[in-house]
């Protein structure tokens, strides 16, 4: 078995000999999977999944726990590899030097180095990712998410929530041009969740953010992917989904029905 390195994290590399990218493209879109299956083992995680994300969209992708969000995400930065299908950032394979130069990604429960302190981290991955000021980008993560106090403690002494605000600057550092984001706001306070969306609303690019939670979609996003069992069910903006119900139906409703429906 193969090991990439993406981002801070080790994953293994199934599948060698399976097709990452198709032929041509459109150059209007940022993301693309086209008929994208993926299975652990007998366990199917995708089944024929397609969608397209057009550059400088922010799309939230929804579905309930075990849809396969997290493994679309690993599979858009290569970390996995699909078993029949086509997996695109910007024209390149995922695993290409141009993607992981334009990606950042956020994975689900993220581990930076948990024996370097916050400010080594951030330094270390800065320089890696070629950021041309590294103290400058450093210092003002450590103001914005409320780290400077921790800059010198090693992230293993740290609690979940500062961890978590470490790895979302991590994922930002480099200022990419393609984010994606598996539950980003998993442990934050109520403050420190309003300071992530003011910092991700400033950020230019294409965002992909992973979520089962309807009211963060809203926040961070304006147009949503949902899936279920590993299959696409619908894409759309978030205003024509409210439209899917009365007007005083929440939308959580409505999302909740098309889930069942699905199932």
């Amino acid at each position: 078995m193969k090991w990439t390195r993406v981002g801070l994290y080790t994953h293994p590399v199934r599948g060698e000999n399976a097709p990452l990218i198709a032929p041509g493209g459109n150059s209007k879109n940022c993301i693309e999977l086209t008929h994208v299956s993926k299975s652990y083992g007998s366990m199917p995680a995708l089944s024929d999944l397609t969608f397209e994300i057009p550059v400088g969209g922010r799309f939230a992708l929804l579905g309930p726990n075990g849809a396969g969000k997290s493994t679309t995400l690993k599979l858009l930065v290569g970390s996995l590899r699909p078993d029949t299908g086509y997996v695109k950032i910007l024209g390149s394979s995922p695993d290409s030097k141009e993607s992981k130069s334009v990606v950042g990604y956020l994975p689900e429960d993220a581990l930076p180095y948990r024996m370097l302190s916050v400010r080594e981290n951030l330094e270390y991955i800065g320089a890696l990712r070629g950021v041309a000021d590294v103290k400058g980008r450093t210092d003002y993560f450590l103001d914005e998410l409320d780290l400077r106090q921790y800059e010198k403690a090693n992230v293993g002494r740290l609690s979940r929530g500062n961890t978590q605000k470490l790895a979302i600057a991590l994922a930002l550092i480099h200022s990419p041009k393609v984010l994606l984001l598996d539950e980003p706001l998993n442990y934050l306070d109520i403050p420190t969740q309003e300071k992530v969306i003011t910092l991700l609303d400033k950020m230019e690019g294409t965002h992909l953010v992973s979520t089962h939670i309807m009211s963060i979609a809203d926040r961070l996003t304006d147009s949503v992917v949902m899936i279920s069992k590993g299959m696409f069910l619908w894409e759309g903006t978030i205003e024509e989904l409210r439209k899917k119900g009365s007007p005083e139906e929440p939308i959580e409703k409505i999302v909740a029905r098309m889930m069942t429906g699905a199932s």
